[in-house]
Parts: C-alpha cells; structure tokens; sequence
C-alpha cells in the first residue's frame, strides 16, 4: 500500500481521504494498544475502586490538552475527545477488573 501524502502535498480530494483513512487506521491501532494498558491495569489493581482515579483522569486530560497547545491545535476539542475516551477506558477497565 502506498504511503499517503502529508497534508501539504494534498491537491484533490481522493489524497485528503486517503490521508485521513491512513490517520484513522493508526489511531485504532493506537486506541487498541490504550486499552491494552486498561487491561493490564484491572489486572494489577487489587480493588474495584482503584479503577476510577478522577485526579490522573484531569491529568491525562490537561496532558492532551497540552500537547493540542504545542500543536496549534483547536483545546477544547481535545479535551472532549480525551474526556470521552478517557470515560470509555474506565468502563472497559472495570468490566476487565469484574471478569476477574
């Protein structure tokens, strides 16, 4: 499969898609590789209520949207996305921790 191109290099639409399914397919990956960690964590924590930890939730949110910040891109965004996702690690986090 070729590499698409960086968006700067983009002249028609079908290279922008492309980009953007190449951008996607990794970032699936890369969700998938998160909530391996999650998987790992309900793992290793001894209880049920170690898995929500609202203090290194705000963390993993203002660390996003720290880095947004350096990227020059749209905050609040950001925070919502990591919010959502960092809500969607928990669930799957507890229901690992209460298959055990």
């Amino acid at each position: 499969m070729e590499r698409p191109l960086d968006p700067e290099y983009c002249t028609t639409m079908p290279e922008v898609r492309a980009g953007v399914d190449a951008v996607d397919a990794a970032l699936i990956a890369l969700i998938a590789k998160r909530f391996g960690y999650m998987r790992a964590a309900a793992r290793i924590k001894s209880e049920r209520g170690q898995v929500r930890d609202e203090t290194r939730k705000a963390e993993v949110i203002a660390n996003a949207v720290a880095a947004a910040e350096r990227l020059a891109i749209p905050t609040a965004p950001i925070a919502a996305l990591w919010n959502d996702l960092v809500e969607a690690s928990i669930a799957y986090e507890f229901e690992r921790f209460d298959e055990r």
